[in-house]
């Protein structure tokens, strides 16, 4: 009987000593604490303005470190613009009629030159062979599309592209 009443007491003894072992450094459970906020970096200029989903270009001998210009010609007449609202972003399409049939790699050209930080202008150019002028103008249509995102619409108002002849705006 001395035995079951000594472990009793003795039971009784540690565990209200735990008590006082769940708040100290004795406890496996406290080693790493609690977690408290950290104010985050700030990015610099240049890094903000990067996209961490588009790879950057690695090195290559057959590349140069330079981008092509594109040496396409505006096309003659644009027909129709639509800026259509998309997750994260919109879409401008433009359609045009060339001068020629067969114009081909069409593409919707940003002119810095010519933007500002409410505009945003574009050119409607595409690589054009000498072929007939004479068909129809469903062989002279071509569409080009652009996705901007919404980062790069923030203070956009107006969205102008160009053509040789003439040019198409959409406002906000």
């Amino acid at each position: 009987m001395r035995k079951p009443v000594t472990l009793l007491i003795l039971a009784t003894v540690i565990l209200t000593g735990c008590a006082t072992i769940s708040s100290s450094r004795l406890n496996p459970l406290n080693w790493f604490g609690t977690s408290a906020p950290d104010p985050a970096a700030a990015a610099s200029g240049a890094e903000s303005n990067v996209n961490p989903l588009i790879p950057r270009r690695s090195f290559s001998i057959f590349r140069s470190g330079q981008p092509e210009a594109f040496a396409g010609r505006p096309i003659a007449n644009i027909t129709e613009l639509l800026v259509e609202r998309r997750p994260g972003g919109a879409i401008i399409r433009a359609t045009g009629q060339a001068n020629r049939a067969g114009p081909f790699d069409v593409r919707l050209v940003g002119d810095e030159a010519a933007s500002n930080p409410s505009t945003l202008v574009f050119d409607l150019k595409a690589l054009q062979q000498a072929g007939p002028r004479n068909v129809g103008p469903r062989a002279r249509q071509v569409t080009a599309a652009r996705y901007i995102s919404d980062q790069d619409l923030g203070g956009i108002r107006t969205i102008t592209v160009r053509g040789a002849n003439n040019a198409r705006t959409t406002r906000r």
